[in-house]
Parts: structure tokens; C-alpha cells; sequence
């Protein structure tokens, strides 16, 4: 039985929402369920899992006697930043890294604990912001993941460089998210959340989008030189994701933190 102490982290001095918090608590039953509420993020880990191993071989940080085995992400450090109950982490858990899942909700993170433990894996779940988290966590990863987690965000450029903070140089950084065009706000709103009901209504505000070249540059302010940006769709009748040629709506983006030249 999971202990229900809904704690809120501080939302004066990081970029947590409140509001992104309160909502997310109303799924907390259903987010293990694939064909509940969050059945989107499920089927969406045959192409994120992927996309975040095979950026990690192109930037060279997997060893190559390393990338045909079962876990070719072994003694590589994750940090999963908005990892909601662990349906990213666990992937990557799987794949061999060392991943540490953050969430300012904590009744989310004592469920993705429950999980992870139900389960036999070993991630480290962290109650915090990643404001908070980075101030003790400077350089220390190969690889942070923001997943389905900017688009929640009113600070990007604080909450990017928080995150970047706790790369190490040359470490990657991965994110998934939501384009700022009309067609996203009429695909990503008024058809799944207000028309279908295949999101929970009030999951997403077109306001927080973000267009992929002003993420780039917000990345370039933080160090970080992207290394690809790729769209990819999602087939609502059998709620399966793809690769596309477009990012007109969902677009992932990898980036890599340069070293510093003094």
C-alpha cells in the first residue's frame, strides 16, 4: 500500500509548476495501466528507449564491445528528469544504466519506487526539483533524459540549464516534446484531450510548446551542440508511435555538452 503525503517542493526558487503537479496527482492510480490515461508514454518507449541508446553510440559514450549486448547502457549514469512513476526509467534501468529518476511529486516517486522494487530494479528515485537536485549533482551524468517534461515547463531556460548542469562534459542530453504550431495545438489538444479523450484534458497548454530551433538555442546558450532533431507521430487508432520526416507536432532532439575551453 503506497503512502499518500503529497509534499510540495518549493516552487518559489525552480521551474516546478504547481498546477503540472496537482494534475499529474489525479493519475496516480492508472499510470502502470498501458491502456489507462498514460497509454501514450508507454507505446512511446519502443522509439524513446531507442532513441536515447542510439544517440549514446553516435556520441561515442557506449563502448563498442558494449552495443550488441543485452545491456549496452552498462555503468553509464541516467538522470530521468520528470520520470513520473518510472515508465522511462525502468527501460533504461533494463538496459543496464545507473539511473536516477527525479519528480517533485512524491507520491509519484514512492509509486515508481513500489514499481521498481515489485519488479527486481535497482533506480534511485529523488523527490526534488532539478534546481535543486543539480546544486549537488554538478557533472556527474552521462546522460539526462527530459522526456514529455519541457512542454510542462514556464522557465525553459532555467530548467535547460539546471539540467545541463549535471552532465558531465561531452555527456548527451535527450528530449522529447511538442512542437508550438497550430497543427500541434489542434492534434495535441482539441482532438486528443477535448474531442477523443486519449490524453486527460488539461494535460498540455499551447502557451508552454516550444518551437525545435528556439530548444535548439536555448541549448546553445546552455553549452550544448544538438546533434540531431527528428520528428515522430503518433497513430491514435493503434495508439503506436513513428518516425516521421516532420516535426510539425512531436519532435525528438539530442544534444551534447561541449567541453569547456578556459
Amino acid at each position: 500500500m503506497l503512502k499518500r503525503s503529497f509534499r510540495n517542493i518549493n516552487t518559489a526558487t525552480n521551474t516546478v509548476d504547481k498546477k503540472e503537479i496537482e494534475h499529474f496527482q489525479n493519475f496516480l492510480e492508472e499510470w502502470w495501466n498501458e491502456f489507462g490515461p498514460m497509454k501514450a508514454l508507454h507505446s512511446m518507449n519502443k522509439l524513446r528507449v531507442a532513441f536515447i541508446r542510439d544517440g549514446l553510440v553516435n556520441s561515442g559514450q557506449i563502448a563498442h564491445n558494449k552495443i550488441k549486448t543485452p545491456v549496452p547502457l552498462e555503468g553509464l549514469s541516467v538522470l530521468d528528469v520528470g520520470c513520473g512513476g518510472g515508465i522511462l526509467s525502468e527501460p533504461l534501468a533494463r538496459l543496464g544504466s545507473n539511473v536516477t529518476g527525479l519528480d517533485a511529486n512524491t507520491n509519484l516517486i514512492e509509486l515508481a519506487k513500489h514499481h521498481a522494487e515489485k519488479n527486481g530494479l535497482k533506480i534511485n528515485y529523488v523527490a526534488s526539483s532539478i534546481e535543486e537536485h543539480s546544486s549537488q549533482n554538478l557533472g556527474i551524468y552521462d546522460a539526462v533524459v527530459a522526456s514529455e517534461v519541457i512542454e510542462h515547463v514556464t522557465q525553459k531556460s532555467d530548467f535547460l540549464d539546471a539540467c545541463v548542469k549535471c552532465l558531465k562534459p561531452n555527456g548527451s542530453i535527450f528530449i522529447t516534446t511538442i512542437n508550438k504550431t497550430n497543427l500541434a495545438y489542434f492534434a495535441g489538444i482539441l482532438i486528443s484531450e477535448n474531442l477523443l479523450n486519449l490524453l486527460p484534458k488539461g494535460t498540455h497548454q499551447f502557451e508552454k510548446f516550444i518551437e525545435p530551433g528556439r530548444l535548439q538555442k536555448l541549448l546553445e546558450d546552455c553549452n550544448c551542440r544538438t546533434e540531431l532533431i527528428h520528428g515522430m507521430y503518433y497513430n491514435i487508432f493503434r495508439n503506436s508511435w513513428h518516425w516521421c520526416p516532420v516535426t510539425s507536432i512531436n519532435y525528438v532532439l539530442h544534444a551534447v555538452k561541449l567541453e569547456t575551453v578556459d
